[in-house]
């Protein structure tokens, strides 16, 4: 008994841990997407700066180039952490599928156990009821 609860609980950690990795690429992801918000929002800032002066009209051509590579090596990232993200979905699938099918062989189990001693307890109860209708009936007969 005790080795199956802990298999359960390990099923049960195995399933959580995945959860707070989805969590976490989750977290990644959505800080990435802020900084490319970010980047636009730099890209309008300097834009406009960059108008305001001669200098900033020739500089601003290697900003792009240089916000562009930052955009593409963040896009990259996004998109590994998309692979690594369905990777982690299958992985908690199946982690969650053999959790469930783990749970339902314990229910299934526990629930023959009761029946077992249901049966045991109703064949005590039979054999006692037995025995005092033969008391009873050997009372009589003897008086």
């Amino acid at each position: 008994m005790k080795r199956r609860g802990s298999l359960l609980r390990l099923k049960r950690f195995r399933v959580d841990e995945l959860k707070r990795r989805l969590a976490t690429l989750d977290e990644m992801k959505a800080d990435l997407e802020k900084k490319l918000s970010d980047l636009e929002d730099s890209v309008v800032r300097e834009r406009q700066r960059a108008h305001d002066s001669d200098i900033g009209r020739l500089a601003f051509p290697s900003f792009l180039q240089s916000i562009d590579a930052r955009r593409k090596n963040i896009r990259t990232t996004m998109a590994d952490l998309e692979r690594e993200r369905a990777a982690q979905q299958d992985d908690l699938s199946a982690a969650f599928q053999d959790l469930k099918s783990f749970e339902l062989a314990e229910e299934e189990r526990l629930r023959r156990a009761a029946e077992v001693e249901a049966r045991a307890q109703q064949l005590r109860l039979d054999e006692m009821a037995m025995v005092r209708h033969l008391r009873k009936h050997g009372a009589r007969q003897a008086g």
